[in-house]
């Protein structure tokens, strides 16, 4: 009886170790449910059936997030053919198509990828803007959704050069002009930017660092950011007849 007894608190224990809490039947299991679980602790506790309609949000903040998802993994495998340098960049992807299996489907889908990014993370904001979902306390996440599509644009922006193609080409040439006329830092910013004066290799290097690198990095660990800011401001903007009289939500 005595060993059956110690098996019962073993098993007890180790269930415990396993399970913080019994079968969540009340709303105080539910929340630790959810707050202990280490996949469903970045979503909030509480929401409102309402604001999670698909018609409230379209689904635009996760598409902006799948999108980033695909280009960072075509990405990748881009980078097991690509060599950032002006005698291969353009050749390499040339052959994309031709020598590497699935490539074009690859680039394509970079590509695109890319294109229906920036839409959806502009037209997220419109939607959060015209649904007033910026008002406190969604203020700082709003902000960072603003730095988000800035980072959208120049991942874009740099990824543009990378094919080293003629129209690659002149149209940095024609963005690191617009640098160079910034009152009293344009010539440094714009030296910066390309590694010297002209558009060549060392612009190609920087530009494809902050490309794979740099702005990726910033990128992501600004999307958990926000993933947090969503679920401690109480996810998505309650419905209307959830604000109080005084306007507040």
């Amino acid at each position: 009886m005595k060993e059956n007894w110690n098996e019962i608190l073993f098993r007890n224990r180790v269930w415990k170790s396993i399970f913080r809490h019994g079968y969540p039947d009340n709303n105080r299991l539910r929340s630790e449910a959810v707050t202990g679980n280490f996949f469903l602790h970045v979503h909030p506790v509480k929401v409102y059936p309402e604001s999670l309609e698909f018609s409230k949000t379209i689904g635009l903040g996760l598409i902006s997030f799948y999108l980033f998802v695909i280009l960072a993994v075509t990405g990748v495998l881009l980078m097991f053919y690509y060599i950032p340098y002006v005698g291969r960049a353009y050749q390499d992807m040339k052959d994309l198509p031709f020598v590497v299996s699935f490539g074009v489907i690859i680039r394509n889908m970079h590509r695109w990828a890319a294109h229906a990014m920036i839409i959806a993370v502009f037209l997220h904001m419109c939607r959060v803007y015209y649904t007033a979902s910026y008002r406190e306390p969604r203020e700082f996440n709003w902000a960072l959704g603003v730095l988000l599509l800035l980072l959208t644009l120049f991942l874009s922006l740099t990824g543009y050069l990378l094919p080293w193609d003629q129209l690659a080409y002149w149209a940095i040439t024609i963005v690191s002009n617009l640098i160079g006329v910034v009152p009293l830092v344009g010539r440094k910013l714009r030296y910066m930017v390309l590694g010297g004066t002209i558009v060549g290799q060392n612009a190609l290097i920087r530009f494809y660092v902050m490309h794979v690198i740099v702005l990726p990095v910033l990128a992501f660990l600004l999307i958990l950011v926000h993933f947090w800011r969503i679920r401690k401001d109480g996810c998505l903007t309650p419905p209307a007849e959830a604000m109080d009289e005084s306007g507040e939500r």
